[in-house]
């Protein structure tokens, strides 16, 4: 087992509100787990040739195409295009709280997403989804023809091995798809994008959510994750990967503080 820690699972309608529950957080480096398609994440070794992850010039374009390449290496899908990253860290978090580390149980998107992400690229202020489609080839209309969309997200530890904040996801074959309930999030970070999210609820039956986490995570290594995908949505199966940050009981805050990167791969199929 990783340990034992609070995670707030929200309650039902509106914007989340919060209900602390103990859970077993389990060592997912030494569990039998199946991979993304199935539990909905999987850990991934994907070293990178960024020198200097401060520097968000090489991101775009160093690591941007790196990580459309394992996107589609891991989904079989045409293409993948990936238009930004976040970074989480105490220098982002005072620039904005949108940019801590987010400690309830939530998934990013709510099947409104589809209508978001169909006309997305077509955004003239969106740089760097037009950077995206440009890098292969395709247009904003490739995006809205699409016949299966599925979002394949990315979380990389860029601090220290063991932190104040680490990570935790939930074996999605272990959560019902109507334990996601929609809440609105306007302006993200800031950035003028605004969407519905996901808030997960606790469980009826306690124990049922399987939480894992992988101790020490290193540079070299990544989570990827499903937050959506319009196969799942048609079918009303559960779509999404709860998530969420955590205290580590055994790290005191700040020391060291969390400091991490997530990008999101748009998985497109003709």
């Amino acid at each position: 087992m990783f340990c034992r820690a609070a995670l707030n699972y929200v309650t039902v309608g509106g914007a989340p509100m919060v209900r602390t529950r103990e859970v077993d957080i389990l060592d997912g480096r030494t569990a039998a787990l199946p991979g993304w398609e199935e539990c909905g994440f999987e850990l991934v070794e994907h070293p990178s040739a960024v020198r200097d992850w401060s520097d968000d010039d090489e991101l775009t374009s160093v690591h941007h195409p790196e990580v459309e390449a394992l996107a589609e290496k891991l989904t079989g899908c045409e293409h993948a295009l990936v238009s930004g990253h976040i970074k989480r860290g105490p220098e982002q978090a005072r620039q904005h709280r949108d940019l801590a580390p987010i400690t309830f149980v939530h998934s990013d998107f709510a099947p409104s997403y589809l209508d978001l992400i169909r006309g997305s690229y077509r955004r003239q202020e969106d740089e760097g989804g037009h950077a995206a489609l440009a890098r292969h080839g395709l247009t904003a209309d490739d995006v809205e023809r699409a016949s299966r969309i599925v979002i394949l997200q990315f979380w990389r530890n860029l601090g220290a091995a063991k932190m104040d904040h680490p990570i935790a996801f939930c074996d999605a074959r272990t959560v019902r798809v109507e334990e996601g309930k929609a809440f609105p999030v306007s302006d993200y970070a800031g950035s003028g994008f605004s969407f519905e999210a996901l808030g997960v609820c606790e469980p009826d039956e306690p124990g049922r959510h399987r939480w894992y986490a992988f101790p020490e995570l290193r540079p070299d290594e990544t989570v990827a994750f499903r937050t959506f995908d319009t196969d799942l949505v048609r079918s009303g199966q559960t779509f999404f990967t709860p998530h969420s940050a955590f205290r580590d009981p055994e790290v005191p805050l700040c020391k060291p503080a969390r400091r991490s990167i997530e990008l999101r791969g748009t998985c497109i199929w003709s």
